[in-house]
């Protein structure tokens, strides 16, 4: 069976050579802001999405999703406990208040990455790179030679622990604000992980001893406005590959999670977080529209929490917390290596979870987290 990859490589029928489409592509380091300042008005055919993935893409017309908003600070922390317990098996996302990020901190952020990706081209291209080992690395679709189809926006990747970089390697607009954000959001997830442990009645350490904030990664995405949105997405479909997921949304939104089989909207809210145990939280499926603005750009930073990934040998199991029968183990152990490196070589597309799952004796399975 071909490969995502060797398929992108094939020459269709009508002569289109999409591996050279995505090679002149990534060739120009410019991302998809350079194609609209280059003046096009119709996205290529490497952005084209196959129309199953398109299905539900009318926000207008979607449900708005009952997204839990949890007040981090409303209520005695056993009935926090039991929010987050409620909002993380039933819907998977969740939205905090009074989370403790300076509200001046996240638009300070927000518009720093409007700078760099509207500042000049020259920067942007001497930090492209598809190379993991760089800390901080500026890229459009890091899937973009595996995934079937290519997402319309930009991205700015940096690794800020537990080897941050030096700061002259940060972008200027973001250079004091990123240390600065990202030490709070540290804050606001290592509380999160403990109200996360104290809901499956472990200790509120325990995640944390698991080493769950070992490493921080962001995402810090630039989707601008997308001459033909109908044909494309800004994030496909994915669960992410974290422990737990910080997301700061600005006010444009465009995120949609799939909930009983339906694509809803999540209105936009500082602070969409995610965590995986075992089927007992859901990491639900989402994506993000390709912008429909005639005008302003869409921006979002996404802070991802897991172990350390380029150092850690340890096996990561579910979490079992009642040892019985009835709730064994539905995932195999592995290692955060491996699962990284399946979900960099399968693209961003899916639930790369779902390959160390062990198979149901006599066919079948549970749902997948």
């Amino acid at each position: 069976m071909a490969t995502t990859a060797e398929s992108a490589a094939a020459v269709a029928s009508d002569g289109y050579d999409r591996r050279r489409e995505l090679q002149a592509f990534d060739d120009t380091k410019a991302g998809v802001k350079g194609l609209l300042d280059a003046g096009v008005t119709a996205i290529p055919r490497i952005f084209h999405h196959p129309p199953d993935s398109l299905q539900g893409l009318d926000d207008d017309a979607a449900a708005v999703a009952v997204i839990p908003v949890v007040d981090l600070s409303g209520a005695p922390r056993a009935d926090v406990v039991a929010q987050v317990r409620q909002a993380a098996e039933t819907v998977g996302f969740f939205q905090v208040v009074n989370h403790g990020v300076p509200v001046e901190l996240m638009a300070g952020m927000l518009a720093g990455l409007r700078r760099f990706n509207e500042g000049p081209v020259e920067v942007k291209r001497s930090l492209y790179s598809r190379d993991t080992a760089n800390k901080v690395r500026f890229i459009s679709n890091f899937d973009l030679f595996h995934s079937a189809a290519a997402n319309w926006r930009d991205t700015l990747f940096c690794d800020m622990a537990p080897d941050p970089p030096l700061p002259e390697e940060l972008p200027e607009p973001i250079r004091i604000v990123m240390v600065e954000y990202c030490h709070a959001v540290t804050k606001l997830a290592t509380w999160v992980l403990e109200l996360l442990s104290e809901s499956l009645g472990l200790a509120s350490g325990h995640l944390l001893e698991m080493g769950c904030m070992e490493f921080l990664g962001t995402s810090s995405h630039y989707q601008p406005p997308c001459p033909e949105p109908h044909l494309t997405l800004g994030t496909s479909r994915h669960t992410d590959p974290s422990f737990l997921t910080v997301l700061l949304q600005d006010s444009m939104g465009g995120l949609q999670v799939l909930l009983d089989g339906g694509w809803v909207v999540v209105p936009p809210l500082p602070g969409a977080l995610i965590l995986v145990s075992n089927d007992r939280f859901k990491s639900v499926e989402h994506r993000v529209l390709a912008n429909r603005s005639k005008d302003t750009a869409r921006v979002s930073v996404a802070c991802f929490f897991s172990t350390d990934i380029k150092r850690s040998t340890r096996l990561y199991s579910p979490i079992v917390t009642d040892g019985s029968r009835s709730n064994p183990p539905l995932y195999r152990s592995v290692t955060a290596p491996e699962f990284i490196a399946r979900f960099y070589s399968k693209g961003l597309e899916g639930r790369p979870l779902d390959s160390f799952r062990i198979p149901v004796v006599g066919g079948g399975s549970k749902s997948a987290i």
